[in-house]
């Protein structure tokens, strides 16, 4: 089984809505299920097929975060070399072009969300960010040309 690795935060992230599928959002679609098979006729009732849709996507969702997380390997940035940028490394990137910095943590993809500054090591980005230290170049090819920067900085 090949290992997935994932931040503390993010294993909690996906054992919190494995527990509210489970406790919350598979109860309640039950209830659903019930309540639309009292209306009579299922060939025909839409709540009842809404219902069941959303059951499949709760069992396949069930069974993707039971992998995942069973797959997991915990990645404790506090233990992560700071001489070069790695997985859940932290760092600073200088845009050559601006000079504006901007931070970024590099995570899973089951983790990334460009609004909290986390990117993933397989964006393109995160894959020229990885292996690099302070004072590279990081260079991407982007639809409306390459963007160069700056890695100033592993936190």
């Amino acid at each position: 089984m090949e290992r997935i690795p994932i931040t503390k935060e993010g294993y909690d992230a996906l054992k919190k809505e494995l527990e509210n599928l489970k406790k919350i959002e598979r109860p309640q679609n039950i209830k659903d299920i019930e309540t639309a098979r009292a209306h009579g006729d299922i060939s025909e009732n839409s709540e009842f097929a809404a219902a069941k849709d959303r059951q499949a996507f709760i069992e396949g969702r069930i069974g993707e975060l039971g992998y995942k997380l069973s797959s997991a390997d915990i990645i404790d940035p506090d233990t992560i070399p700071r001489d070069r940028a790695v997985f859940a490394s932290r760092v600073v990137l200088a845009n050559a072009d601006t000079g504006e910095n901007v931070e970024y943590q590099l995570v899973g993809p089951e983790e990334s969300d460009i609004e909290k500054g986390r990117i993933s090591v397989s964006s393109p980005l995160g894959k020229a960010i990885i292996g690099k230290k302070e004072g590279d170049e990081v260079t991407i090819q982007a639809p409306g040309g390459g963007r160069y920067y700056e890695l100033v900085e592993i936190l």
